[in-house]
């Protein structure tokens, strides 16, 4: 999805105050992204600035982009992690990490050793 469709499917996310984890995440491809965590909702999210081929890969797993025009960035929920400290703990060393060639994949890594899901669970 677009960031204006992230934002407008959940209004929770347009009044949340965010944390800015770092804007210049790149994979192995040196495509670049950009991670935050919103706090009303605990979602952590990438912004892919440069829009992949179809059928390609990131770090998260597939993504369609047939349908997304070239200029837009592609937001990704890639987590929900429900407080900062929660964040803090996971992502500890993130800062470094973000220098690393695909460090992006090592944010990956870090979530699937820890359990964290996709998605909020329902309630």
């Amino acid at each position: 999805m677009d960031i204006e469709e992230f934002y407008s499917t959940d209004e929770r996310r347009r009044q949340s105050a965010e944390v800015e984890l770092g804007t210049n995440w790149f994979d192995a491809k040196g495509n670049r992204y950009e991670l935050s965590w919103v706090e009303d909702t605990g979602e952590l999210y990438t912004m892919l600035e440069l829009i992949p081929e179809a059928d390609s890969f990131t770090p998260f797993g597939d993504i369609e982009v047939e349908n997304l025009p070239v200029d837009r960035v592609l937001v990704m929920v890639v987590g929900h992690i429900p407080t900062l400290e929660g964040v803090e703990d996971i992502l500890s060393g993130w800062p470094q990490q973000m220098t690393q060639p695909d460090g992006i994949s090592w944010v990956a890594e870090r979530l699937r050793e820890n359990g964290v899901p996709a998605a909020a669970p329902p309630t």
